[in-house]
This record gives C-alpha cells, sequence and structure tokens, in this order.
C-alpha cells in the first residue's frame, strides 16, 4: 500500500533503537513511500532519544537518505519530526529566515528546491558531495541575518560562515576528510559567481576568470551544477539572464 509500519508498536521499537526512527526517513526518501501517522507520531515523540545513538550509525542513514532517489520527502519528515533538530539542526534553523529577494517562502523551502534542482543535474547518478553542498549551502543565513532600511533583509558573507558551520557539522557526523573539505569549498564560492556578467557590475578580467577556477579545484564542474542550482528566481527573465551569463563563464 506505499504506507511504512513498524511490525508491532512503534513506540516500542524506537524504545528498542531509536536509530529506527531515522531509517523510517531513510525508507521513505528511498521509496517514495509515506510513513504511517502512529509512527510519525512516535517518531515526534521520542526524537531527543536519537542523542544516544552513535555519529557513525547516524551517518550512515544520513547518507543512504541523500543518496536515495526521494531525499526530499526524508529531509522533510526529519524536519517535521524535530528529528533534524538532533542530528542536523541547521536545516530546521533555515525555515525562520526570509530570503532577501522575498522570493522563497523561506530559505528552508529554497534550499530543499536547491537540492531537487541539484539532483537533476547530476550526470552520472547520485552525487553525495553536491547534494551535500546543495543542502547546506545557506546554513550561514541565520546567523548573518540582517534587516535592512526599508524593511529589506540582508544576509552579508553568509557564504563564509555557512562554510564553517557546514565543516563542524560534517565532522560531527564523521564524514570523511575529502567529503568536507569539497562541500566547504563548494559552500564558501557558491556566491562568487554573482560578480560576473551582472547588470552594474564591472566585467571579469581573464585573471578573475582564472582565479575562479584556480580556486575551485578539482570542485569546478561540482561548482558549476551548485550555482546554477540555486538560480530559483521565478522571475523568468531574471533566470534567463543569470543562466546566459554562466553559459558564458563556462565558456
Amino acid at each position: 500500500a506505499g504506507v511504512i509500519r513498524t511490525p508491532g508498536r512503534p513506540e516500542d521499537s524506537f524504545d528498542d533503537d531509536p536509530l529506527r526512527m531515522l531509517r523510517a526517513a531513510r525508507f521513505a526518501a528511498q521509496l517514495g513511500f509515506v510513513v504511517a501517522p502512529d509512527v510519525v507520531a512516535a517518531m515526534r515523540d521520542r526524537a531527543p532519544r536519537l542523542e544516544i545513538v552513535s555519529a557513525e550509525r547516524v551517518r550512515g542513514e544520513l547518507e543512504k537518505l541523500l543518496l536515495a532517489p526521494f531525499p526530499r520527502r526524508g529531509l522533510e519528515l526529519l524536519v517535521d519530526t524535530g528529528l533534524a533538530d538532533v542530528v542536523l539542526p541547521e536545516l530546521p534553523a533555515l525555515r525562520l529566515e526570509i530570503d532577501e529577494h522575498h522570493q522563497h517562502k523561506d530559505v528552508y523551502e529554497h534550499t530543499l528546491q536547491v537540492l531537487d534542482r541539484a539532483i537533476g543535474l547530476e550526470p552520472d547518478g547520485p552525487d553525495l558531495v553536491l547534494r551535500l553542498a546543495a543542502l547546506l549551502h545557506d546554513v550561514g543565513k541565520p546567523a548573518t541575518r540582517r534587516l535592512e532600511p526599508g524593511g529589506g533583509v540582508s544576509f552579508h558573507h553568509h557564504e563564509v560562515k555557512g562554510a564553517h558551520l557546514a565543516r563542524k557539522r560534517l565532522r560531527a557526523l564523521t564524514f570523511g576528510k575529502d567529503v568536507v573539505d569539497a562541500v566547504f569549498l563548494l559552500t564558501e564560492m557558491h556566491l562568487r559567481f554573482h560578480g560576473y556578467g551582472q547588470p552594474g557590475t564591472s566585467p571579469w578580467t581573464d585573471a578573475a576568470v582564472r582565479r575562479y577556477v584556480h580556486d575551485a579545484g578539482d570542485q569546478l564542474e561540482r561548482l558549476h551544477r551548485l550555482t546554477r542550482s540555486d538560480c530559483t528566481t521565478r522571475n523568468q527573465r531574471r533566470a534567463e539572464r543569470l543562466a546566459r551569463a554562466y553559459d558564458d563563464l563556462e565558456r
């Protein structure tokens, strides 16, 4: 029936092994199934118990969830039940932040859109580094949020703050150094492109393009995909302008 249940009472199952709560979200992401309401209620009630599970076991389930066909479904369940507050608190924190263009309900929704778009750009199947970078690229926004005169909101240097927060979280979850370093770099550089070919900005010199390529290093192709995915504007003209500018930069 496409519904995920526990063999017995979910409370008993999760008391026996709290990691099963995370596994329920992972199965939802892998299979595209829904989780039964009583199971969701038990997950919400027992979410704090996940703190007793080792970081290595949590990372294993989270990695499988992210590499699944429907990671958004699993991530939304983690946030809705409070499990994300334990294993990835930077994600639910984004629900409080309105982006500076007022074009998304919140940065959390924008982040899930970026993840969906990044998945659509993967050339050779699931890419853990790209998906982690898409998920964490804006986690610096809550700490850098500033209200501007006239009602605007800014997040100056959120990419730098976010890169450090992402590295700290991924290390705590015991991800390998190669993954951590790559996500740090992608998060730190994801806004660099916006100085290229935009109205009111100076054209990049060849030296500036070379610096971009040099700084991205072996993550350049992923940076292309992340930057393109980060354009979720509903303004069609602006989206087309950004796409043309990035096409030009790639050439």
